[in-house]
């Protein structure tokens, strides 16, 4: 009975685990489905933002793309339109050169014409007169000139020497007095820089670096600025060439900035120079400003406070010009102060005698033309215009202020030290003295002294009397005008002794 009832039962025990087992295994199945689920669900929502985030990515660097390309097409169009200017005013300078050439050649035709028919006029007078006289040109001219002398010698030497000695004592006592006080009243320095192209490198490796892979820096730096660029074996030193000092200040900064930099490539040199040009600038309109401010001439157009600032780049026998005009402003205002002339114009000749140079080396004429053209088109009164347009004696003397401003002029570029040459110029002026003293008639000896600025003569007596050599003084300094080129004066001195010597036997 019992074994009966135990079968059932265990069959029914069987019965429950089995169906407990598999309920338990259905359960643990579903939960890793979930977990599965899950973890899927979960991967799906990090690769959505993976992709999201890509996305953004992309549409940033797209975006960046396209601001770099619109830059850099902002940039060619700026450069393109700069061009189509610059072409545009080169047609049109063009044109003006064409027509100018072309009114100039005709009034060279008429002018030969009119020379032509003045020549065949005085050449009949000319004719005539020998016809009527029975004596050449020159023949006529030798026998009144040798008449003169030889009538009037004696009357000629005395007044001569008589017109020389009036009141050139008072006179020259006086203009000393002016000068000094003026010279002393101004107490600016004698010496100026002078605008140097050589740029010192730390060592000599940099050179490598400055010429770059086949070329490619020295000559982005030489496109850059306009200057040439020469980089020879000399140790710690190269060389930058360029008839334009700003261009070459331009490119000395910038290669400074360079060396200091360390970082030298294509990229980084148009940056430098940028930067060097922005600060060169700058300093112009500086220079240019204090100028204006330590002369007390008051203000004028920047344009022409910019081309006054460019001088602080230029020199003359190694005087700065920049203050060249401004020592030169002070001593005319003193001039005109002592002499009753207009100090304002004066001081403004003087300043601005020299503003042609600023631009010299890009337009063509002497740098007085230039300088003139450049006042009248700033509207600068006519007056300042005829004070600086003598200073070189290229136009005539049409007021006391143009006087002063010449003195002035000759004044600071005279001062001891103010000027300077190298030896071979200097040298050669003093042969070039003596030679053009020697190749005149009579002339036993010369001497080139106090550093070029005095030349004496010896004289043959028995060649040259007083009258001549009063003469061969004016012709030699004549000459040496002609034919040198200095700053200051030169005092040609032509002496003549006479010596009588008997023996008491």
């Amino acid at each position: 009975m019992s074994l009966t009832l135990s079968i059932p039962a265990v069959a029914v025990g069987f019965l429950v685990g089995f169906f407990l087992r598999k309920y338990l295994a259905t359960r643990k199945t579903a939960q890793a489905e979930e977990r599965a689920q899950a973890i899927l669900t979960e991967a799906k929502t990090k690769a959505q933002d993976v992709v999201l985030e890509a996305n953004n990515r992309a549409l940033k660097v797209l975006e960046d793309a396209k601001r770099e390309e619109a830059d850099r097409r902002k940039q060619l169009d700026r450069i393109e339109n700069l061009l189509t200017k610059k072409e545009t005013d080169l047609e049109e300078r063009t044109a003006e050169i064409a027509k100018e050439r072309t009114s100039l050649k005709q009034k060279h035709d008429e002018a030969a014409v009119l020379k032509a028919d003045l020549d065949q006029i005085r050449s009949r007078q000319l004719a005539e007169l020998e016809r009527v006289s029975g004596l050449n040109r020159e023949q006529a001219r030798e026998q009144m000139l040798t008449k003169v002398q030889e009538e009037y010698r004696e009357d000629l030497y005395h007044q001569l020497r008589k017109l020389d000695g009036e009141n050139r004592e008072e006179l020259e006592k006086k203009a000393r007095e002016i000068m000094t006080m003026a010279i002393q009243r101004y107490a600016g320095s004698h010496i100026a820089d002078a605008t140097t192209t050589v740029v010192t490198l730390p060592s000599d490796e940099l050179k490598g670096k400055i010429i770059g892979k086949e070329g490619r820096n020295i000559k982005a730096l030489e496109r850059l600025t306009g200057v040439d660029v020469i980089i020879d074996d000399t140790p710690g030193t190269m060389v930058i060439s360029g008839f334009d000092p700003v261009r070459r200040q331009i490119a000395k900064m910038a290669l400074e900035k360079l060396i200091a930099d360390g970082r030298i490539h294509p990229t980084k040199i148009e940056e430098s120079v940028e930067k060097s040009r922005l600060e060169i600038n700058d300093k112009i309109r500086q220079a240019g400003e204090a100028a204006l401010i330590e002369c007390g001439v008051g203000m004028v157009d920047a344009k022409l406070v910019y081309l006054l600032g460019r001088l602080a780049f230029r020199t003359s026998f190694g005087q700065n010009v920049l203050i060249h005009s401004i020592e030169m402003a002070h001593v005319a205002g003193m001039l005109a102060a002592e002499l009753g002339a207009d100090v304002m114009v004066a001081k403004k000749g003087a300043l601005f005698h020299d503003i042609g140079k600023a631009v010299d080396h890009e337009v063509q004429g002497t740098h007085v033309e230039i300088g003139r053209k450049i006042l009248a088109k700033f509207g600068v009164d006519d007056k300042i215009v005829k004070a600086m347009e003598a200073h070189h004696e290229e136009y005539p003397y049409s007021s006391l202020e143009s006087r002063i401003v010449q003195a002035a002029d000759a004044i600071s570029g005279a001062r001891p030290g103010a000027r300077r040459d190298t030896v071979e110029i200097y040298l050669k002026r003093l042969e070039d003295l003596e030679r053009i003293a020697n190749s005149f008639d009579g002339v036993e000896k010369s001497y080139a002294i106090q550093a070029g600025r005095e030349v004496r003569v010896f004289v043959t007596p028995s060649k040259i009397d007083d009258l001549a050599a009063l003469a061969l003084a004016r012709d030699i300094a004549q000459k040496i005008e002609t034919e040198m080129k200095y700053p200051g004066e030169i005092r040609v001195n032509v002496i003549r002794e006479t010596r009588a010597v008997e023996y008491a036997r």
